[in-house]
Parts: C-alpha cells; sequence; structure tokens
C-alpha cells in the first residue's frame, strides 16, 4: 500500500525543483554556466526543444499537471551531461524515479527519430564528394569518404545474458559502430550488438555494409589521381580489425614493411583518426558513457543514439567547444573511455580489393602524392612551429619542475629528515 500519493518532496517540484529554481533562471543569466550544465549553448536548447515539444506534450489531468517539455529536456541533458543516477536527479529536480526513468527513455527516442532524419541523413553524391574534398584537405588521403571504427560502451550485466555482452577486456558491454567525416560528424551508427563481437564481425551486420556492399550509398563514381592512367574508387578506411574491400581499405599487417607499404599505412592513419578523435568528443561531452549504464539495453541502446545524434546537431549549431566540460578534470586516457574494440587477423580481402589499395600505395608513393603531402606541411608550417615550441617549453617547465623536487629531497635527506 502506498503511504503517499504524491511524496512530500515531489510535491514542492514547482517551488524546490532545480528546472525552476535554476534552469528557468539563474542558468539563463550567464552563458558559460548554461553550456557547462548543459554541453551546449541557450540558442541551441531553445531550437532543440523548438523541435522536440510537440512530441514531448503532454495532457495534463484532474489529479495533477503533465511535467512541460522544457524540464522533461533539460533531466534528460543533464543525465547524458553528467552520467547522473535517476536516484540523484530524482531529488535534484524533485521527480518520481521512475518518473525520471520514464522522462529519460522517451526524450532520448525522440531526440533521435527528430534530428536523425536532418542530421544524419544518408549522404547524396554531392554530399560524398564534400566529404571526400574536407578529408583531402585535413589528412591528405584522396577519395576518402569516412573512418570507420567500433568502441565498447560499459553496461551493467544484462540478467540471463550469460557470457554474451562480455567482451575481451572483460567487462560487459554493448558496441557502438560508426563512421565519422573529417569534422568529427557521425555519418552513420549501428548500436547494441554483443560486446564479445569483434569490429568485423559486427560491420558485416549493420545497414551500411549491406548498403555498400549492394553499392546503393550513392557512392561517386571513380576517378583518376592526378598523374595515375587508372582509376581509383572512394573508399572508407579502417584499422586492422576490418576485412579489406573494394571501397573499405585498411592498413598492411606485418611488422618487416617496405616503404610503400609504411607510406600507405602512414597516410591511412591520419585519415582513420578522425573517427578516434569523434569518440573521444562524444565520450568527454556526455559523461553518460564515462560509467556503466545500469539501465536495460533497449535504454542504453536509445541513450547512445541520442548522444551521437546530439554531437552532429550540437557540432552544425554551433561548432566544436573543445573547453573542459566537466567539474573534474579527466583524460580520454581513463578507464571510463570508450574501449577500442579488439584486433584480428583472420580478415582477408578479394585480388581486386587489394589492387585497389597496392594502388593507393603507388599513388603515395609517386611525384603527385608525395607534393600534396609536402604541400600540406609547408600550409601548415607555421601551427607545426608552433606546436614544437609549446611542446618545448611545457618539456624544460617540466625538467625544472623535477630539478628543484630532486634538489629538496636530497637537501631533506641531508638534514636527516625522514620520508
Amino acid at each position: 500500500k502506498r503511504r503517499f500519493w504524491i511524496h512530500p518532496i515531489l510535491k514542492k517540484r514547482g517551488e524546490l525543483g532545480a528546472f525552476h529554481t535554476l534552469v528557468k533562471n539563474q542558468l539563463r543569466e550567464d552563458e558559460a554556466k548554461f553550456y557547462n550544465y548543459f554541453r551546449m549553448q541557450k540558442t541551441t536548447f531553445d531550437k532543440l526543444l523548438q523541435k522536440l515539444s510537440q512530441k514531448l506534450k503532454h495532457q495534463d489531468t484532474n489529479m495533477r499537471q503533465s511535467i512541460p517539455p522544457a524540464e522533461r529536456l533539460a533531466v534528460t541533458l543533464r543525465y547524458l551531461a553528467t552520467g547522473a543516477t535517476f536516484t540523484d536527479l530524482h531529488y535534484t529536480y524533485r521527480i518520481g524515479v521512475k518518473t525520471i526513468s520514464c522522462i529519460v527513455r522517451e526524450v532520448c527516442q525522440c531526440i533521435w527519430s527528430e534530428l536523425c532524419k536532418e542530421y544524419m541523413k544518408m549522404p547524396s553524391k554531392e554530399d560524398w564528394l564534400q566529404i571526400a574534398n574536407k578529408f583531402q584537405e585535413s589528412s591528405d588521403f584522396p577519395l576518402c569518404l569516412g573512418a570507420v571504427d567500433g568502441k565498447h560502451i560499459r553496461v551493467i550485466k544484462p540478467v540471463d545474458s550469460g557470457s554474451m555482452f562480455l567482451n575481451y577486456k572483460h567487462y560487459f558491454s554493448i558496441v557502438l559502430m560508426a563512421v565519422v567525416d573529417s569534422d568529427y560528424n557521425f555519418i552513420f551508427v549501428d548500436i547494441g550488438a554483443y560486446g564479445k563481437e569483434c569490429d568485423s564481425s559486427v560491420f558485416k551486420e549493420t545497414a551500411f555494409w549491406k548498403n555498400l556492399t549492394n553499392n546503393t550509398l550513392n557512392l561517386p563514381d571513380e576517378i583518376r589521381l592526378p598523374g595515375t592512367d587508372y582509376k581509383l574508387p572512394f573508399v572508407f578506411v579502417g584499422d586492422e580489425a576490418f576485412a579489406l574491400h573494394y571501397h573499405l581499405l585498411r592498413p598492411f599487417g606485418g611488422h618487416q614493411l617496405d616503404q610503400l607499404k609504411r607510406t600507405f599505412n602512414y597516410r591511412l592513419t591520419r585519415a582513420r583518426r578522425f573517427v578516434e578523435c569523434g569518440f573521444g568528443i562524444l565520450a568527454n561531452k556526455w559523461r553518460i558513457l564515462h560509467r556503466p549504464l545500469n539501465v536495460s539495453i533497449d535504454l542504453a541502446v536509445d541513450i547512445v543514439k541520442a548522444c551521437c545524434i546530439l554531437q552532429n546537431f550540437v557540432h552544425k549549431e554551433e561548432k566544436f567547444q573543445f573547453d573542459n566540460t566537466s567539474e573534474r578534470e579527466s583524460t580520454f586516457e581513463s578507464e571510463s573511455e570508450l574501449t577500442q574494440l579488439p584486433m584480428t587477423n583472420a580478415v582477408r580481402g578479394n585480388l581486386l580489393a587489394n589492387d585497389v589499395r597496392n594502388k593507393f600505395a603507388q599513388y603515395f608513393m609517386s611525384n603527385e602524392g608525395l607534393m600534396a603531402l609536402s604541400k600540406a606541411f609547408l600550409n601548415r608550417g607555421a601551427k607545426l612551429v608552433f606546436v614544437i615550441d609549446f611542446c618545448e617549453s611545457c618539456f624544460c617547465l617540466i625538467t625544472t619542475s623535477f630539478q628543484a623536487t630532486f634538489k629538496a629531497l636530497n637537501t631533506a635527506t641531508s638534514q636527516g629528515w625522514s620520508m
């Protein structure tokens, strides 16, 4: 039997709840605090609310008033931005734990359904060409349409799941498989595969792979690179875990590689780094990904999908801000980081795919290929000098601090102090 129809704590939501006391008034007066709280600017929040408000409206009843769309969105964004538990939000916003769970599920599903049609739609041929041009400018890898990779998302062990979600790092997870462009936007995501699976097997079960093999991705036609007499296809790049394909390149395997293969691997790595950075930006902005998701698998999938599409949305609206967005300093190398999927050598490409990779490698060793890379380095020369100077300054500062500490320890030891 319930002790209360509405708990006394919850009755004061309109007076003492965080949305009414903090979000509606004080936060809106400080742009920096608002951004730190929701991981987006006020104008971006308002635009998102405008897109979702119709679907988030609920009918008031004679028994109680419904929670307005703005408050539902605020609760969900705060949950994604901090990784706070439903219980924490229950006391902060004065909303029931079960109600918060339902709100997060509803808003995440609504965010995905409303935004994916605009911010993660299937690229046209013109869109693909624009992506390839940006990859050429950013990584000096021609005809590249995206970088492919997968990451583990930590979850609490689902009931009666056995070892299906247990990954090679010995914790439970689902897999986020993604294709990212050179602006760190997600072109495609697939979420929910068992944590025990490797990149290649997960990727081959995605809709993206099926469209790629069926030639239904609207990819541009093959073209000739400068200084060549053969045509090359537009490609995606991945690591050693993926199978070589006509439109998907992976590095040459082995340790004793010649100059041609080492050069190709270097150029491919420069292009592939964008997917790694994309995952890092995702996890740093939405701190819910820094802890195991203590929810059902279907809700975990909804949460990750919402985070991915929000990254595209926020980027388009306000560009990336690389400021530290957490109250606690952390790095991407922490234990809560999204974890790389295991490598496998049991993936081999066909002769046609090998021929494409070899031709790319030959182009990178040609005068035209080397000239493109040299021009890129010359254009970035000033930035490179700045980075080198900055690194040297940091090294000198660390060395000076170490010497001072060492001197202090020697002095303490000589005076007979015990450590």
